[in-house]
C-alpha cells in the first residue's frame, strides 16, 4: 500500500466520522472491509508513519498539549496525529509547532487538542478490524507477524537513532525557543 491508498482510508474513516461514530472507529469500519492482506498493508503504511513521528521535537509538542507525556502516552499522540490526516502528520512532520494552528489547539480552549492528538484506539485499528473479519482476537499479531517476515520488512534496530536532539521539556525557555506557538498556548504561569 503506498501512501496515497493508505491516506485515503484515513480520509473515508474521517468522512464517515460522526459525534456517535469517532474516527478511530470508522477507520475499524473501513479496514474490515478490506481483505486481510490489504489491513496488513495498512499496518505497514502506519508503523512507518508511525516511527517517523517519533522525534524528540514532536514529542515536546505531545509534551506541551498534554502537560506531560510518557512513552506510551506518545505513541498515541502520534497515532492521533496519523488520524487528523495527510496534511496535518505532514505539517507536524515538517514542523510540530504546527499543532498550534490545529482548531482544537487554537480555539477557545487550547486543551481541547489533547482529545483529538492522543488517540489510542488508532494504534489498534488495523487488529480490531482483522478480528472482525476472522473472528478471532489473537489472530492478527501471529498473522501480521508471518506476513512481516514473509514480506522481508524489518524494523529499524534503535528507533532512538532518527529522533534527533535531545532536550529538556521542562526547560521553558528551551520549549518556548523550539516550539513558541505552542508554548505560548501551553506554558502557563
Amino acid at each position: 500500500m503506498d501512501n496515497d491508498e493508505f491516506w485515503q482510508l484515513i480520509d473515508t474513516a474521517r468522512a464517515a466520522a460522526t459525534p456517535g461514530l469517532p474516527v478511530e472507529q470508522a477507520l475499524v469500519d473501513v479496514l474490515a472491509g478490506l481483505p486481510e492482506q490489504e489491513i496488513f498493508r495498512f499496518e505497514d503504511r502506519f508503523v512507518r508513519l508511525h516511527d517517523a513521528l517519533y522525534r524528540w521535537d514532536v514529542w515536546a509538542a505531545a509534551y506541551l498539549i498534554g502537560g506531560g507525556c510518557s512513552d506510551d502516552s506518545f505513541m498515541d499522540f502520534r497515532a492521533g496525529v496519523i488520524s487528523e490526516g495527510r496534511t496535518w502528520y505532514e505539517k507536524v512532520l515538517a514542523e510540530p509547532d504546527a499543532i498550534a494552528e490545529h482548531p482544537a489547539a487554537a480555539g477557545e480552549d487550547p486543551f481541547d487538542a489533547e482529545g483529538v492528538f492522543f488517540n489510542e484506539a488508532v494504534n489498534y485499528a488495523a487488529a480490531h478490524a482483522f478480528e472482525r473479519r476472522t473472528g478471532d482476537r489473537s489472530a492478527f499479531y501471529p498473522a501480521y507477524d508471518l506476513h512481516r517476515t514473509e514480506q522481508g520488512l524489518e524494523r529499524p534496530a534503535d528507533p532512538e537513532a532518527g529522533m534527533g536532539e535531545e532536550f529538556d521539556f521542562d526547560d521553558d525557555a528551551e520549549m518556548e525557543r523550539r516550539l513558541p506557538r505552542l508554548a505560548a498556548r501551553y506554558l502557563l504561569d
